[in-house]
């Protein structure tokens, strides 16, 4: 089910919830997610984490992130890898 966030605040009260952005854009080293899918709720950030890496080791091309459902507006700042290219 496809859900905004306010959506999701309601349906699943003090959880964690991994979710899948279904709909987004960036915008000043912002993305922005419009429409999310819930993939898995949680009690615990631990466990919540656990079915994250589970999930981003299956499916790397996913776009996954982590929410508790206190939070009434939800902010995710965009990081560019700059990592380090070794010899060939």
């Amino acid at each position: 089910m496809i859900l905004k966030w306010t959506e999701i605040r309601k349906q699943y009260p003090d959880k964690y919830v991994l979710v899948e952005a279904v709909s987004a854009y960036s915008k000043e080293n912002k993305r922005i997610i419009e429409e999310m899918s819930v993939l898995e709720e949680h009690r615990s950030s631990n466990t919540a984490w656990s079915g994250y890496k589970k999930l981003h080791r299956e499916f790397p091309e996913r776009e996954l992130y982590i929410f508790h459902t206190s939070k009434e507006q939800i902010e995710v700042e965009e990081q560019h890898f700059i990592g380090v290219r070794g010899r060939v």
